[in-house]
């Protein structure tokens, strides 16, 4: 399988994640589990079927999660220059409304638009990947076409 570029953060992230689903979720749903079977009848238990649902999910999430660290590849942002690539952040305005927004390029499992974390894989990064500082950018959003010019490439 191919590779999943990731920043050092954003590889902690999802090791601290791991280490918390195995270390305290796992065993406090396993006790969860202990306590409802203990109050009897289980088809009609609704503590013991929602424990059971949880640990369903926090099963399903650390075998996500021990996948994707398995393909990481971290990738350190400050060992790169030049123009915009994997780790890259970019501010940029928007040609129309003057609006600037800073970036940083990062992987898919790391993404979170609310914090500046942009999919590499999203249109925008697909379409700002390669550029310089003072080029125009046209992305085709879901809200219709945007053009943006490219403020700044910092790798830190």
């Amino acid at each position: 399988m191919d590779k999943l570029p990731m920043t050092r953060a954003g590889y902690a992230a999802l090791e601290t994640e791991l280490k918390q689903l195995k270390t305290v979720e796992r065993p406090a749903i396993i006790e969860a589990i202990a306590s409802a079977r203990e109050l009897g009848d289980l088809k009609e238990n609704a503590e013991y079927h929602s424990a059971r649902e949880k640990q369903g999910f926090i099963e399903g999430r650390i075998k996500e999660l021990e996948g994707v660290i398995g393909l990481a590849e971290v990738i350190d942002p400050t060992s790169l220059s030049g123009s915009i690539k994997f780790g890259a952040t970019v501010a940029l305005v928007d040609e129309d409304t003057d609006e600037e927004k800073t970036w940083q390029i990062v992987g898919e499992h790391e993404a979170n638009v609310e914090n500046g974390l942009l999919n590499i894989k999203s249109p925008l990064a697909r379409a700002l990947i390669g550029k310089d500082e003072g080029d125009s950018v046209e992305v085709r959003t879901p809200g219709g076409e945007k053009s943006y010019e490219v403020l700044s490439i910092v790798f830190k």
